[in-house]
């Protein structure tokens, strides 16, 4: 296969992985502004299961100490076109550049358990639909 198929690949990996970032990242706003604006799609469970499990995903592999999947296979692409790790377009290069930022493990892991938190606690506050309302009775 050529160089440029391979490339091409890797910045398919990595358009992916900037778009789950986003969804991570934005879904959370959506839930917070959309809940306190009556926005009825942000109470979707489908959306709000999904979201819930995507921060899950990456807060589990932080703990374990586990390199995300996609960043594992876009610099596997990015080695069999030969070239280094984060090589590839110009949005590739700058998409990288925000992905990849660089902090020691620790930090990512307190950044997405904080976030999973938060995550965790939209349930509590702009509940999903379908999702079982706690009373506490006096």
């Amino acid at each position: 296969m050529s160089s440029t198929i391979w490339l091409v690949l890797a910045d398919f990996v990595l358009y992916v992985h900037f778009a789950f970032v986003l969804f991570i990242i934005l879904g959370l706003l959506l839930v917070v502004v959309g809940g306190n604006s009556g926005w009825r799609w942000v109470r979707n469970p489908w959306f709000r299961y999904t979201h819930l499990a995507g921060i899950g995903i990456v807060v589990a592999q932080a703990w374990m100490g586990i390199i995300c999947p996609l960043t594992t296979l876009e610099q596997y692409l990015r080695r069999q076109a030969g070239g280094a790790a984060y090589e590839g377009s110009y949005i590739a290069h700058w998409i990288s550049e925000l992905l990849y930022l660089d902090f020691p493990t620790w930090v990512y892991t307190v950044i997405y358990t904080v976030f999973g938190l938060l995550v965790a606690a939209s349930w509590l506050w702009i509940r999903p639909r379908g999702f079982c309302h706690l009373r506490i009775s006096h």
